[in-house]
C-alpha cells in the first residue's frame, strides 16, 4: 500500500524547506506552509525565479519564532503567532494575479533581508483577517478552498518513483540525479508507479493510522478525523526546478536541468506544452489532523471519461 515517505513545509516562500516527521493539516494546507512571502518595499513578490539567492535562506519552526538564517548572517526571528503582528501594518499584495493580504513583520527583518539579498526586500505574514480563495476552477469537488502564499493551492503532491524516474534519465545522459527538493512537495508518496500521482483523484489516510501499525498496533485509531485529499490540477513547472537548493544557483554543469530532460517526455498540450511534474491538491476532509511520515494512504485513481 502507498505511504507518505516524507512531508515538507516552506515557511517562506521560495525560502529553503523544512522536512518533518509529522505535520499539522489545515484548510489552507500544513502548518506554518507559505504563510510569509519575502517582496519588494511596494509588496510585490520575490521568488527564486528571479532571485535564486532566496534558496539560501534557512528557517526553522522555534517554539514562539521562526527562526531565520542565511550564509554570513547572524540569526533573525520573526513571531509564529501572528497576533503579535496585530499593530503591524497591512500591506495588500498579490500571488501571480491573486490578490493576497500580509503583515509587515517590521524593519528589522527588512534591513536583514535586504543586507543578504543585496536588494530593497520587506518581509510579510499572511493576514489572518483575510482570505485568498483557490481558482473556483477546481475547487467544486469541496464546496471551495483557501490558501496563503502558495503559488495556487494549499498541497503538492509527489510520487517518489517519479523522481526515480527522472534521475535514472538524467543519469543516462551522464547528469547527476537530483533531490526531491528541487520540486517544493508538501508531501511524497512512495508505493505509487512513475507518475501515478498525475491519474490519483483522491489521497485517503484512516483515522487515527500511523504507519502500517498504526499507533498502538493494525487499525489503530488516537482520535483523529480521516483525510482525504482532492487532487485537482497537475503543476506546471517553472525554471525554479533548475536551481540547486544547496547552493542557490544554477549547477553550473547542468544548468537547465532537468527542465531539458523533462521536455523529451513530460511536456502538456494541455497546459500549452509545459512541463508537468506533480499534482497540486485541496483539502476535501481531515483539516486539523495529522499527517504522518510512514501513514498508509489509500489512492483512488481516475483517468477522464
Amino acid at each position: 500500500m502507498p505511504t507518505i515517505s516524507e512531508l515538507f513545509v516552506y515557511p517562506i516562500k521560495s525560502c529553503a524547506g523544512i522536512a518533518l516527521n509529522e505535520a499539522r493539516l489545515l484548510a489552507t494546507g500544513l502548518e506554518y506552509d507559505r504563510n510569509w512571502m519575502i517582496t519588494d518595499p511596494h509588496g510585490a513578490m520575490y521568488t527564486q525565479r528571479a532571485y535564486p539567492r532566496m534558496a539560501l535562506i534557512k528557517v526553522e519552526l522555534g517554539d514562539e519564532d521562526l527562526v531565520i538564517r542565511a550564509p554570513g548572517m547572524r540569526e533573525l526571528r520573526t513571531p509564529l503567532d501572528a497576533a503579535r503582528l496585530a499593530q503591524a501594518p497591512r500591506v495588500e499584495t498579490s500571488v501571480w494575479r491573486d490578490a493576497a493580504y500580509g503583515l509587515d513583520t517590521g524593519d528589522e527583518t527588512a534591513a536583514w533581508l535586504s543586507e543578504f539579498l543585496d536588494l530593497p526586500a520587506r518581509l510579510l505574514r499572511f493576514d489572518p483577517l483575510r482570505e485568498r480563495i483557490v481558482d473556483r476552477e477546481y475547487t467544486e469537488s469541496t464546496g471551495g478552498a483557501t490558501t496563503f502564499f502558495a503559488d495556487g493551492f494549499p498541497l503538492l503532491v509527489v510520487g517518489q518513483a517519479s523522481l526515480d524516474d527522472l534521475n535514472a534519465r538524467l543519469n543516462s545522459k551522464g547528469a547527476p540525479s537530483i533531490p526531491i527538493d528541487r520540486f517544493r512537495p508538501n508531501i511524497v508518496v512512495d508505493g505509487l508507479d512513475a507518475y501515478e500521482e498525475d491519474f490519483v483523484e483522491t489521497l485517503s489516510v484512516a483515522a487515527g493510522t500511523d504507519g502500517a501499525n498504526g499507533v498502538n498496533g493494525a487499525n489503530s485509531t488516537n482520535g483523529e478525523a480521516a483525510v482525504e485529499l482532492r487532487l485537482v490540477k497537475l503543476c506546471s513547472r517553472c525554471p525554479m526546478p533548475t536551481v540547486d537548493q544547496a547552493r542557490g544557483a544554477p549547477d553550473p554543469d547542468w544548468p537547465n536541468e532537468p527542465t531539458d530532460t523533462m521536455l523529451g517526455y513530460r511536456a502538456n498540450e494541455r497546459f500549452n506544452g509545459a512541463v508537468t511534474f506533480g499534482n497540486n491538491a485541496l483539502i476535501a476532509s481531515g483539516a486539523g489532523a495529522w499527517l504522518r511520515v510512514g501513514q498508509e494512504v489509500e489512492a483512488e485513481l481516475g483517468f477522464g471519461d
